[in-house]
C-alpha cells in the first residue's frame, strides 16, 4: 500500500495547475451589454501526460486488486475532468469489480447513471455508498439530484435538506433544496429560501443568486458583480459556469425557455467538466427541448 501512495502522489504532483497570473480586465464587464463570457478551459497537458502514466502503471502485473482498483478510479476521475465520461464511467465499472466495497466509485458512477437518464441505477449506486459509508456527505446531494431529475422531489428534498444542513451557510446547497421544494410547492420554497438567507455566508458571492431567487438583486445587478474578487481566468471561468446554469435555472422557473437554454449553453462552454453546474446544464437543455418546444 505504502508503494501505491507514492505513486498516486507522483501522478497527482505531475497534474497540479496552478491559477494563470492574469486578472481579468475591468472593461469585460461591457461586453455584450452586462453579460461576461467565460474563456474556455483549455484540456491541461498535464492531465495528459498523467493519463499516460497511469496507463503505464496499470500495466503492471505487480499490482494488488486493491491497488489496481484505486488506480483505476483515480484515472477515471482525471478520464472525467477532462470531459472523456464514457472512458471515466469504465473505470469507475471496473474498479468496482477489483474492490466492491468503494464507496467513492459508486458515488461517481452514480452520477454517470443520472446524466444517462438511468435513475434507477443511479439510486441504487448513492444506495451503495451510503451503504458502505453513511458519513458520504456528496452521496446525498448526488442521490438528492438524481431524485429531483427523476421526478421524485419529495424524497429529494429528504436527501437536500440533509446535504444543506451539514453545511448551512453555503448558497449552492440551499439553492439545490430550494430546486427540489419548489417542484413540491413553489411559494413555501421561495418563502424557505427567504428565511435561511440570513444563515449563508454573506461573503460568498454566490449569495447573490439567493437574492435573484428571493427577488432582492435584479440579473443585471448579479452580473455586474461577476467579477468581483476574481484574481484570475481560471477562477473567473468557473465561477461563470455556475452563475451560467443558475440563471438558466432561474430562467426556466420563469419560463423564458430561450434564454434559460442560452445560459445552459454558456455554462458548457466553459469546458468546467467536474462542475456539477456543468454536468446538469445539458441536462437541463434536454429538458427544455422537450415534445413540442421550440428550443434550440
Amino acid at each position: 500500500m505504502h508503494k501505491l501512495i507514492s505513486l498516486i502522489f507522483f501522478v497527482f504532483t505531475a497534474i497540479t495547475v496552478a491559477g494563470c497570473a492574469q486578472t481579468p480586465e475591468p472593461q469585460s464587464r461591457g461586453q455584450m451589454g452586462n453579460l461576461l463570457l467565460a474563456e474556455p478551459v483549455p484540456v491541461s497537458p498535464r492531465s495528459q501526460m498523467a493519463i499516460i502514466r497511469y496507463n503505464q502503471i496499470l500495466a503492471s502485473s505487480e499490482l494488488s486488486d486493491e491497488e489496481r482498483a484505486e488506480l483505476t478510479y483515480q484515472r477515471g476521475m482525471l478520464y472525467d475532468s477532462v470531459g472523456l465520461g464514457g472512458l471515466a464511467q469504465f473505470d469507475y465499472s471496473q474498479a468496482l469489480q477489483l474492490k466492491p466495497d468503494m464507496a467513492q466509485a459508486y458515488n461517481s458512477i452514480g452520477i454517470h447513471f443520472i446524466q444517462q437518464d438511468e435513475y434507477i441505477q443511479a439510486y441504487e449506486a448513492f444506495d451503495s455508498t451510503l451503504d458502505i459509508n453513511p458519513e458520504y456527505d456528496f452521496a446525498f446531494l448526488n442521490r438528492g439530484i438524481a431524485l429531483y431529475y427523476g421526478d421524485r422531489s419529495d424524497l429529494a428534498v429528504k436527501d437536500l435538506k440533509t446535504f444543506y444542513l451539514k453545511e448551512p451557510t453555503d448558497p449552492f446547497r440551499a439553492l439545490w433544496l430550494y430546486f427540489a421544494m419548489a417542484k413540491v410547492n413553489e411559494q413555501e420554497a421561495r418563502d424557505y429560501l427567504k428565511t435561511i438567507r440570513s444563515d449563508l455566508s454573506a461573503g460568498h458571492w454566490a449569495i447573490s443568486l439567493i437574492d435573484l431567487y428571493i427577488g432582492n438583486v435584479s440579473e443585471e445587478q448579479l452580473l455586474s458583480q461577476l467579477i468581483d474578487g476574481v484574481s484570475n481566468q481560471r477562477e473567473l471561468t468557473e465561477r461563470l459556469c455556475e452563475a451560467y446554469f443558475y440563471l438558466g435555472k432561474y430562467h426556466s422557473e420563469k419560463q423564458n425557455q430561450g434564454v434559460a437554454a442560452n445560459y445552459f449553453k454558456l455554462a458548457l462552454s466553459t469546458n468546467v467538466h467536474d462542475y456539477v453546474e456543468h454536468r446538469y446544464a445539458r441536462k437541463e437543455l434536454k429538458r427544455l427541448r422537450g415534445p413540442g418546444t421550440e428550443v434550440q
